[in-house]
């Protein structure tokens, strides 16, 4: 494969669909290079046992503001705004009222204390009490909210994000992931499975390697996860050492979803939630009977997200079911069934979940969404200043992302005419 285009948009995620429809009505020829044999990156929708379940981001967050709330709508995707059922106990089983209350306030008290620690040592575990009852549960909620454990996390990054979400979760009962993929323009030039290896200068433009031919382009686009760009599966310039170490300290966190078909529609009450163990940081979480469906989507985000990489999905799957066990008795296990799970950290074109700013970095993300030479721009939720690890922050860099790339190449393409 030979091809000359305009822009290469390297990933067919998120970010990437945002740009390929930037540029859909820009005049510029674009290709899209998506590594894998689907669209959608971290967002995807598989059908399992008749139900579309979100193996990746599931929820509209900040869904008043979220573009695509929009995107859904003129689509004629339904949206559920109905609101999540994380801040209840189902029956308080295993959790009281009187600890879900104390817990609420540990984590409160906890946030409050990350603003001091920024310019001292940015890391939000220093605002943990020392042995303090409901450290464990901090830890965990960190760990889904953020994939890793409060030591790995910048004070700053986590207070960005926290200062601009609206805290609006709704769902798209389709499938986010049907959302993101569908929403690709239909004349998008697309080259699925077909991975970049090596992006190199070439005259005024670059030259893209791929296993199937090298594609030359006057700009790429440039979407595909921190853990991907800081390793070693793209060559790349040398001189683009500075964004591959911003990517290196906004690592993707831990976090992976389970799905259980449930036996019997009486054993849980629809739109209900559990949390497993709140004082193990390896603590489950149950989202229990989505929309009504006779499904468990139990997430693991963190210390329990890290099992599904260490020790299988059969171990996270057993930790699952030992822990719902402990709170509606064993007869639990005979009314489950496995259907599927995600295994992001084994997913070797993206190699986890979310971005996450080490203490001391969270500027990494301005440094990693500037261009370089006005020929590669960079994209992806990693990229954003607040909404980072969400599809929303995702689809806005790419959007940006595109509008420098038009710009870029626009005094170029004038030249051209005049010359």
């Amino acid at each position: 494969m030979a091809t000359d285009v305009d822009i290469a948009i390297v990933g067919g995620g998120a970010a990437g669909i945002a740009a390929a429809r930037r540029l859909a009505a820009s005049g510029f020829s674009t290709i899209m290079l998506e590594a894998s044999s689907r669209l959608g990156g971290r967002g995807w929708t598989q059908e399992l046992a008749g139900f579309p379940l979100d193996l990746g981001c599931g929820w509209l967050h900040s869904a008043d503001r979220n573009p695509w709330t929009g995107i859904a709508e003129q689509a004629g995707f339904a949206i559920d705004r109905r609101e999540a059922a994380w801040g209840s106990q189902y029956a308080n089983l295993g959790f009281s009222a009187e600890q879900q209350s104390a817990a609420r306030r540990a984590l409160n008290v906890w946030e409050q204390q990350l603003p001091r620690l920024v310019s001292r040592s940015d890391r939000a575990g220093d605002a943990l009490l020392p042995g303090a009852e409901w450290n464990p549960y901090v830890h965990a909620i960190c760990g889904f909210s953020n994939g890793v454990a409060p030591d790995r996390m910048s004070a700053a990054d986590y207070l960005a994000y926290d200062a601009a979400c609206s805290y609006r979760n709704w769902r798209v009962p389709a499938g986010y992931g049907t959302l993101i993929s569908a929403s690709l323009p239909s004349a998008t030039n697309v080259r699925l499975a077909t991975p970049v290896e090596v992006i190199s200068e070439h005259r005024n433009g670059l030259a893209i390697t791929t296993p199937t031919g090298t594609i030359h382009a006057a700009a790429a686009i440039l979407t595909v996860s921190t853990n991907v760009l800081a390793g070693a599966s793209i060559d790349l310039p040398s001189s683009l050492d500075p964004w591959r170490h911003a990517a290196s300290v906004l690592p993707l966190g831990s976090d992976e979803k389970l799905f259980f078909q449930i036996d019997g529609e009486t054993l849980f009450a629809p739109e209900t939630h559990l949390i497993g163990d709140p004082y193990d940081t390896r603590t489950c979480d149950y989202y229990i009977r989505p929309f009504g469906w006779p499904v468990i989507e139990c997430s693991l985000g963190g210390d329990s997200a890290r099992i599904v990489a260490e020790e299988g999905l059969v171990a996270a799957f057993d930790l699952a079911i030992e822990q719902l066990i402990k709170l509606v008795g064993s007869g639990v296990r005979s009314k489950l069934r496995v259907l599927g799970a995600s295994n992001w950290s084994r997913s070797d074109r993206i190699g986890g979940a979310y971005s996450c700013a080490l203490p001391g970095h969270s500027q990494a993300r301005q440094i990693l969404s500037r261009s370089w030479e006005g020929r590669i721009f960079f994209a992806g939720e990693a990229t954003h200043g607040h909404d980072f690890s969400t599809a929303h922050g995702a689809y806005d860099s790419g959007l940006r992302a595109a509008d420098e790339a038009i710009e870029a190449l626009r005094p170029q393409e004038l030249r051209s005419l005049r010359g």
